[in-house]
């Protein structure tokens, strides 16, 4: 039995409308795909350089602290050596003080026997401050000699740091005992950087993910 021919064409017709369609929304869910590829790769750059600016301004942040810890009053705590220095030439100290077996001096020569936690007044008197004592053997935290990227690796290192996390580091830069560096007592030079501006650089490195100088960038610390 035949079809009559309009029947025909327009089967025709109705076939060449469902294939344009077709096609149509093949396009479209083709262009809808890249451009959503598209937006995705633009939001996973700007991740990426966000995070990355982060990162650079994490370790920006440490590269400012370095001159305060290569400063004679961080440094005579955690210069190379079982001793304790002096003075803003960093020489030895006297009476043949070491640093003991949890840092607080040995035998009858205890850091206690002289510092108080306080500064005594006057020149050529003990300073003094809460807890005055050297890092533990088990964890000296000597960074003499270190660049700044070094420095950095250090800090964060908990096999090295008396297991700190970053947040307890930043804990510990606004204690009184490193906080007296600011405040070191008569004859003896302060930090020149304000301990406002030392402490938001710490925190800032820290809240920015604590990444650290590029090791070739890294700052050397002054020949003394």
């Amino acid at each position: 039995m035949f079809r009559p021919l309009s029947r025909i064409h327009h089967e025709k017709v109705t076939r060449r409308k469902l294939s344009t369609l077709v096609t149509a929304a093949a396009v479209m869910f083709g262009l809808a795909c890249c451009l959503l590829l598209q937006v995705a790769a633009q939001g996973h750059k700007e991740q990426n350089e966000d995070h990355k600016n982060e990162r650079d301004d994490a370790a920006a942040a440490f590269e400012a602290l370095i001159p305060v810890l290569h400063h004679p009053r961080c440094m005579n705590c955690h210069s190379t050596g079982d001793f304790p220095r002096q003075g803003d030439d960093s020489h030895p100290h006297t009476m043949q003080v070491r640093r003991g077996p949890d840092g607080d001096g040995a035998l009858a020569v205890k850091c206690s026997t002289c510092h108080q936690d306080h500064n005594l007044d006057g020149l050529h008197v003990p300073p003094g401050a809460p807890d005055w004592r050297l890092p533990s053997p088990a964890t000296p935290m000597i960074w003499e000699g270190l660049n700044g990227h070094q420095l950095c690796e250090l800090f964060k290192d908990p096999n090295q740091n008396g297991n700190r996390s970053v947040g307890q580091i930043v804990e510990h830069m606004n204690s009184p005992l490193v906080l007296w560096a600011w405040n070191p007592g008569d004859g003896r030079t302060p930090v020149p950087m304000p301990s406002a501006q030392f402490l938001a650089k710490v925190k800032e490195w820290a809240a920015k993910g604590a990444a650290c100088p590029a090791e070739e960038n890294g700052s050397q610390p002054n020949e003394k």
